[in-house]
């Protein structure tokens, strides 16, 4: 049983580092500051964190449950998913690596309007920000390694312990960016850049693997 318990935190903690490094909630939080007015207090960065990780957290329950009975629907297989969601995942890293945040998640226009929009933390903040094209093909590939419900249960776990830590950034994004800088947060960016690179390599020859096989 001891075995079984390190198993599933080890399978937990895979899910949560996972997700965590391709949300970056670090970079979500320098935009935020950036696209909102100078005299934004704590009260504002908690509510723009609650209601962001809010719309995270119900993108993605939709995106574990349904996802794959979308694709399926149109006949898309899980191995093709994992291909073109380890590909968006490189370009994601790559950009990440070199200190920018990259366009996969998010466009430079959709940056704009988050500096036009009052509200900005469920759109563009929560979605496509934070709540992206990775994210959607990462959790997607999650769940359909998931063979087991205790499994599905800890990638449901790993998204609310990711929440909460979009949560805490976004609320504390003022202090954060006033610690860590600009070269700081740039620094975090390439470091979470190498782990995200990493995931989308296993994605893509996992993916392609699989779809050799029946050739």
């Amino acid at each position: 049983m001891e075995l079984n318990y390190f198993a599933y935190l080890q399978t937990l903690l895979h899910y949560s580092v996972g997700l965590i490094t391709i949300v970056n909630p670090i970079a979500a939080a320098a935009i935020m500051i950036s696209s909102s007015p100078s005299n934004l207090t704590k009260e504002d960065t908690d509510d723009i964190g609650k209601k962001a990780a809010l719309t995270v957290l119900i993108a993605s329950l939709i995106t574990i449950f349904l996802g794959n009975a979308i694709f399926e629907l149109f006949g898309i297989t899980t191995s093709s998913v994992m291909v073109i969601g380890g590909i968006i995942l490189l370009l994601m890293s790559i950009h990440m690596v070199q200190g920018k945040i990259s366009e996969a998640s998010h466009t430079p226009e959709e940056s704009k309007v988050a500096i036009l929009k009052e509200d900005i933390s469920v759109i563009p903040i929560g979605i496509p920000i934070l709540f992206g094209p990775g994210l959607i093909s990462t959790l997607m590939i999650f769940k359909a390694k998931s063979s087991t419900m205790i499994e599905i249960s800890l990638l449901v776990i790993a998204v609310i312990i990711v929440c909460v830590i979009i949560y805490l950034t976004l609320r504390n994004a003022i202090f954060l960016t006033r610690v860590l800088g600009v070269v700081g947060l740039k620094i975090m960016t390439r470091i979470m850049g190498l782990v995200v690179g990493a995931i989308a390599a296993q994605f893509i020859v996992y993916g392609i693997k699989a779809l050799w096989q029946p050739l």
